[in-house]
């Protein structure tokens, strides 16, 4: 499964940013792949926050936009999330997902929480 890192706790208004590194399995397909960071918070269905395509097509949830960026790094098979002017909303589990034709994978997700 892809492994995330970097949460934690920080303050509104504060960044973090979150990496996702992709398994073994993958690394040699690791282009074909659209990769994404999902959010879930309790009682709550996993939203989507950002994907990238393998072409680097970016795609941003409105309540993201301008605050998070979205980026990969096909030789180091990764993909971050910078996340900027943090709210107490942000509050969740980020999850990490690769997506292809043939193949969806998924992390364990990582704590955020914004708090003071």
């Amino acid at each position: 499964h892809l492994v995330e890192s970097g949460g934690g706790l920080v303050q509104p208004g504060r960044s973090l940013r979150l990496t996702c590194t992709a398994p073994r399995a993958i690394l040699s397909t690791f282009t074909q792949y659209t990769m994404g960071w999902y959010r879930q918070t309790p009682g709550k269905q996993r939203e989507l926050v950002a994907s990238i395509t393998s072409r680097g097509d970016k795609n941003y949830s409105d309540f993201v936009k301008g605050r998070f960026q979205i980026s990969r790094d096909n030789s180091r098979k990764t993909v971050r999330l910078q996340m900027d002017s943090v709210k107490p909303e942000d509050t969740a589990v980020y999850v990490c997902n690769a997506r292809s034709a043939e193949n969806d994978v998924w992390g364990q997700g990582t704590q955020v929480t914004v708090s003071e």
